[in-house]
């Protein structure tokens, strides 16, 4: 760090993205990355615009915010693109967010890089001592409130019924839902976004689509939090989605089955894969996202992160006190499970 750098960001504490080593071949199951590729014609879309970069891609994405309308029931002016999800959350964050933030202690670790990037007073809010979320602690607050749900690293989700208690106790703040999983079991609260005009649920194509590395992400919302979004990017960079990765976004709605079909399958290897954890006596968390949260009785969870590693499989392991014996498990295809149990069945008999 420099010298230069203004006061304010002094104390930032950054984001840590999951690992990318590349000393050798790793089975990854670090990052929630889908483990199947993008459905058919999004490689012949992304070509197509690949010889088209003297152009500038359309500022305000007509054709993408369209086709999200028309799979979400909503219009055009209810939804927001930009360049993935995080950049939507710190958009939010950055308009909504001030003077303070209510977010769960322990979920998505850049809820509060982007309160302290942006001066926002964080406010975390325990989780049960089972790591669900207790939707009567976000009743009647005092500011901008953000929820993953599913919550990340836990997988664990509430109910819609849930969200609107919180949406209807606090009707002057902003509620941000971010349903990056959502699509592996979990029910949207895109419906509510008609009734209720503080509503804000984010969506990513990185997770259910296969498309983390075009980097893409949207917003549906009443039309007002939809022009408060648009005025900050227009603030920052209107360019902010290039052509490449509209045109894949198109071309992924257009498969959509497809896309949904995938997340079918990896549902169907996380019931399988909690299943086998649980015969390894792993305690295993509810999930309703594509990773799971598991910790062993008898191996802490940096050992078992580490030796994991060591025989080629990244897992997540997190060093918060409260969850340093968990590891979050990415669910990848039938065969990578396979590889995973192999070695901690190798690790846990010795």
């Amino acid at each position: 760090m420099s010298r230069y750098l203004m006061d304010k960001y002094q104390p930032l504490v950054a984001y840590t993205p999951g690992e990318q080593p590349r000393d050798m071949q790793y089975v990854k199951l670090n990052t929630n990355e889908n483990p199947y590729p993008p459905v058919p014609g999004v490689t012949e879309a992304v070509m197509a615009e690949a010889g088209r970069l003297e152009l500038y891609s359309d500022p305000v994405c007509i054709d993408l915010r369209d086709a999200l309308a028309a799979r979400y029931g909503v219009a055009r002016q209810n939804v927001f693109v930009s360049n993935g999800s995080d950049d939507i959350l710190n958009f939010a964050f950055m308009a909504f967010g001030s003077p303070r933030a209510y977010f769960p202690d322990i979920s998505y670790g850049f809820y509060p890089v982007y309160a302290g990037l942006h001066g926002i007073d964080a406010h975390p809010v325990p989780l049960r001592s089972d790591f669900s979320i207790d939707p009567t602690d976000f009743m009647a607050l005092d500011g901008f409130i953000a929820i993953a749900n599913p919550n990340a690293p836990t997988g664990m989700a509430l109910e819609v019924s849930q969200i609107e208690d919180i949406l209807q106790a606090n009707p002057d703040h902003v509620v941000l839902i971010d349903e990056a999983y959502v699509d592996f079991g979990a029910e949207s609260c895109v419906p509510l976004t008609a009734k209720y005009d503080n509503l804000l649920v984010v969506q990513t194509f990185s997770k259910s689509r296969s498309m983390a590395g075009a980097r893409l992400g949207f917003a549906i919302a009443n039309e007002g939090l939809i022009a408060d979004l648009e005025k900050i990017k227009f603030s920052t960079n209107p360019y902010s989605i290039n052509r490449m990765t509209l045109a894949a976004g198109l071309a992924t709605l257009k498969a959509d089955d497809a896309c949904m079909a995938n997340c079918q399958r990896i549902i169907d290897t996380r019931q399988a894969t909690v299943a086998r954890l649980r015969q390894m006596r792993f305690e295993v968390l509810p999930s309703k996202a594509n990773f799971v949260f598991a910790c062993h009785p008898h191996a802490d969870g940096g050992f078992l992160y580490r030796q994991l590693k060591a025989r080629g499989v990244l897992v997540r392991h997190f060093d918060s006190p409260r969850i340093k014996d968990f590891l979050r498990i990415t669910i990848g295809t039938p065969e990578q499970m396979q590889t995973l149990f192999e070695a901690l069945g190798s690790i846990l008999e010795g």
